[in-house]
C-alpha cells in the first residue's frame, strides 16, 4: 500500500485513568512543584496522554519503512479544563495528515483527549520518520556524560534554569511513556545523524508552560537538539505570549501561546 494510504487512520480510543500517582511521577520527572499540583495535572502531562496512544502510530507495520529515525518537529496543545484527578478519560489518535519527500515522511497526528463525551484536551504533532537511507546528518557524534551528569549553571535573562541529566531522560520516558530511544540510546542516536541522546521536545515544551502560566493553547516547534548535561533557561516575553528555552547562543524551543482568560 502506498504510504500515504494511512491517512485518516484511528488508534485507540484508549481508557486512561488520571491518576495521582501517574501525576506525581510526571511532575518529578519534568522538575515541576508539586505543591501546585494537588488535585489536577500540570498542562504538560499532555504531553504524557499523546503518548498513551502514539506508541500505537509508531509501531504501526505500514510505517515500518520509516521507523529509523522519528522526530518530533513541533507540537500544538488545547486545554479545554483542568486535568483532574480521577477522571476516567478517552485518548484517540488519527493521522491527520502525510506528505513524503526525499524518503522522509512528514505525518500530522491528531490527539483527541475527552471525559464522557466531553473535550479535555485536543493535540496536534508532526512527526518526521526517515528511512535507514535517508536519516539526518551531519552532527558529529560526542561522547555522553556521565548518566548523572548535569549543569547547575543559570542562563542571563530566563524564568527558570534547567539541566537534564541522562538519568533524568529516563525518568521522563517511564512518566511520559514516550521510549523513543532517540532518547536514551546513544547508537541509535547516532544513526539518525544526531551527537548522541537528545532531550525530549515534550519535556523542553513542560518546562516552558512551568515559566509561563496558565495558558488555554500553546504551540512548540522544536528547532536544534538539546544535550543533556546542558545548562539552559526559558525566556518568556513581557507580554507573556511567546517563549523559549535557551542557552543564550541557541533556542532550541519556541512556543507562542494564547491566554487563558
Amino acid at each position: 500500500m502506498a504510504l500515504a494510504d494511512i491517512t485518516g487512520r484511528e488508534y485507540g480510543p484508549i481508557r486512561y485513568r488520571l491518576d495521582p500517582e501517574k501525576v506525581a511521577d510526571f511532575v518529578e520527572a519534568s522538575a515541576d512543584d508539586p505543591a501546585k499540583w494537588v488535585s489536577t495535572a500540570p498542562p504538560g502531562f499532555a504531553g504524557a496522554l499523546l503518548f498513551a496512544v502514539a506508541p500505537a502510530l509508531l509501531a504501526d507495520p505500514d510505517l515500518a519503512t520509516h521507523s529509523h529515525g522519528v522526530i518530533h518537529g513541533d507540537q500544538s496543545f488545547r486545554w479545554h479544563r483542568p486535568l483532574t484527578y480521577g477522571s476516567e478519560l478517552s485518548v484517540l489518535g488519527r493521522v491527520s495528515k502525510l506528505r513524503e519527500r526525499g524518503g522522509v515522511a512528514f505525518l500530522g497526528f491528531s490527539m483527541e483527549v475527552s471525559d464522557s463525551g466531553d473535550m479535555v484536551c485536543e493535540g496536534e504533532s508532526t512527526f518526521v520518520l526517515s528511512g535507514a537511507e535517508s536519516a539526518a546528518s551531519g552532527h558529529a557524534e560526542r561522547d555522553e556524560p556521565a548518566p548523572d551528569a548535569g549543569s547547575t549553571g543559570d542562563v542571563y535573562g530566563t524564568v527558570i534554569s534547567r539541566s537534564a541529566t541522562r538519568r533524568d531522560l529516563v525518568k521522563y520516558a517511564g512518566a511520559s511513556r514516550d521510549f523513543n530511544p532517540l532518547h536514551w540510546d546513544h547508537d541509535t542516536a547516532v544513526a539518525a545523524g544526531l551527537p548522541g541522546v537528545v532531550v525530549h521536545g515534550l519535556l523542553q515544551s513542560a518546562w516552558i508552560l512551568q515559566a509561563v502560566g496558565p495558558v488555554a493553547a500553546a504551540k512548540f516547534r522544536y528547532r536544534a537538539p538539546l544535550l543533556p548535561a546542558t545548562a539552559v533557561g526559558v525566556a518568556v516575553e513581557d507580554d507573556r505570549s511567546q517563549a523559549r528555552v535557551t542557552d543564550g547562543n541557541t533556542d532550541y524551543v519556541t512556543a507562542t501561546f494564547e491566554r487563558s482568560e
